[in-house]
């Protein structure tokens, strides 16, 4: 039987495995000499193996007694485990690698790995770039063997600690979706490219943009909304309405630089609080509902509700100018959740209880939350809004609430936007599965190198007066650094809008693998496509994030 310190053990030698192995930076330097021998470090105790030795271990199973107290206490299935992962190839290339080199996402994924292994020099960095692009581009491809031998040193050693912690982050799925993402659309001749380049859809239109603020009270459901409706003077029916639906523990500020950017072409935007679900029900622990998961989508339809009342207001600056019938909606996080409801999309909560209770011990952080809509009263719940034409949903979760066939309802068009470093949310399982049951017409649009919070304002992580500043993990990419984007969302963001509109043909070309390789940057290349390539919607789960 496995006692807890040999456990503890099997642990700490997998993060050291795991870090080296599926941790692929990139770049390339000449390596002086290639690393002869692994050291590996606790505390105090180092222990040493050879790398003729671990050569050996891939042939006959069996580690060296040099490295014993780390591997001696293993089970044989734990030995087995990490011999696999020994002989595991990454699955990442060279050419893939050379297309991260500059990214921003690259350059900290460098220095993670780096502060792992120990140097009493400045060239960790360097070190780890040249062994892993020297390890790709060998003949067996990139492996911990291959690295090991790529390495530029006469020793790797390894802060174990700090390799497990590294090593938690830096997941098999990660590098998959990395590799998926720079994959999914073939680069294409810049000379074959036909986009408009006159005009720049990230540039804001010559509207002078106002905002109403209301406060909407609705006393079936005793729920109090606020409303910030962004318009200016050349608003007209001509043009969709489009609702802003914000995510758990947000505000609906959260996407005010994009409401500003379609307000001043020539829309409105209407963006609404949750009350169950905002900043302030997030301070309140414990106060989260599962109706909640059904009240989003009624919020929504309440204010398409008000909206066509103020609409027929004689008193009103927006009397006239309103397209009820005619709505898009755009959600964040669990507002992309919101929308696709909204879209048809069905909540299946018969299936999210199978599947909560079979994967209660490996829950992640968003199936642990869409877990608490178990507790709902039926079997399903169908929400959609026959006014809301289109949507956007920006980083959604998806997996389990909407079950296997849920997103095969969606009845309008579709985009939805994921970023590769994504934790909250993870590509492979909330987004790719998800948009492979959504039927046509649909988007799928990424940012390799953004995380959950790129999406947000600035004024959010800045701290502004008057504004909630909201808690980030140290690995987000938000404000100043996440600009580029926010500009890649305003862009198809609009062109989505604009689909409802006369210009349709004109913002069309926004909505294609060829924008977004001209908006790409080098800290972060653009991908989209309108449907996946074979198989690539059912992904293994144990390669998921």
């Amino acid at each position: 039987m496995l006692t807890r310190n040999s456990w503890k053990t099997a642990k700490l030698l997998a993060g050291v495995i795991s870090t080296i192995a599926v941790t692929p930076v990139l770049g390339l330097n000449s390596a002086a000499k290639a690393a002869e021998q692994v050291i590996l470090r606790y505390g105090p105790l180092e222990e040493t193996a050879s790398l003729t030795d671990l050569k050996k271990t891939v042939d006959n199973g069996k580690f060296p007694d040099s490295i014993g107290t780390f591997t001696k206490r293993l089970t044989e299935q734990q030995n087995n485990f990490l011999v696999r992962g020994l002989k595991a190839r990454i699955p990442l290339n060279v050419v893939t690698l050379n297309r991260l080199l500059n990214t921003q996402l690259g350059q900290t994924v460098l220095s993670d790995i780096a502060t792992a292994l120990d140097r009493k020099d400045d060239a960790g960095v360097q070190a780890v770039r040249a062994g892993l692009i020297l390890a790709a581009n060998s003949p067996e491809g990139l492996s911990i063997l291959s690295f090991i031998s790529a390495y530029p040193s006469q020793n790797l050693k390894i802060n174990v600690p700090q390799a497990l912690t590294v090593g938690r982050t830096l997941n098999m799925g990660f590098w998959r979706t990395q590799q998926f993402m720079l994959a999914m659309t073939p680069r294409l001749d810049p000379r074959k490219i036909k986009i408009n380049r006159s005009f720049d859809p990230t540039k804001s239109g010559n509207n002078q943009v106002q905002i109403i603020n209301l406060n909407l009270n609705d006393e079936k459901r005793q729920r109090n909304i606020p409303v910030d409706i962004y318009w200016s003077n050349s608003a007209n029916t001509k043009k969709p309405v489009i609702v802003f639906s914000h995510g758990y523990g947000s505000v609906r500020t959260d996407l005010k630089y994009l409401a500003e950017h379609l307000t001043s072409h020539g829309y409105v935007v209407a963006a609404l609080e949750h009350p169950g679900s905002n900043f302030t029900a997030n301070q309140n622990k414990g106060s989260f509902q599962a109706q909640e998961f059904v009240d989003r989508p009624q919020d929504v339809s309440f204010v398409i509700d008000e909206l066509a009342k103020i609409n027929q207001a004689t008193d009103n600056p927006l009397q006239g100018k309103l397209a009820t019938n005619n709505v898009m909606v755009v959600g964040y996080s669990f507002g992309g959740t919101t929308a696709l409801a909204l879209a048809g999309g069905e909540f299946q909560t018969s299936s999210l209880r199978e599947s909560c209770e079979q994967n209660i011990d490996k829950l992640n952080l968003v199936q642990g939350f869409m877990c608490q809509a178990k507790d709902l009263p039926e079997n399903s719940y169908q929400l959609r809004d026959e006014r809301v034409k289109k949507i956007v949903a920006l980083t959604p979760a998806t997996s389990f609430l909407f079950g296997e066939t849920g997103l095969s309802k969606v009845q309008v068009p579709t985009l939805i936007l994921t970023g590769s470093t994504d934790s909250i949310t993870p590509t492979l399982s909330e987004h790719i599965p998800s948009f492979a049951k959504i039927p046509s017409p649909k988007w799928l649009a990424a940012a390799v190198g953004a995380t959950h919070l790129s999406v947000i304002d600035p004024s959010l992580t800045d701290g502004k007066p008057g504004e909630p500043k909201l808690s980030f993990s140290n690995r987000e990419v938000f404000g100043d650094k996440a600009v580029d984007v926010r500009n890649y969302i305003k862009a198809v963001t609009l062109a989505m809008a604009a689909q409802s509109t006369s210009e349709a043909d004109q913002y069309a070309a926004f909505l294609t693998p060829g924008y977004a390789q001209v908006a790409s940057t080098r800290l972060f290349p653009f991908r989209l496509l309108t449907d996946l390539p074979p198989g690539a919607g059912l992904m293994p789960k144990n390669q998921q994030q």
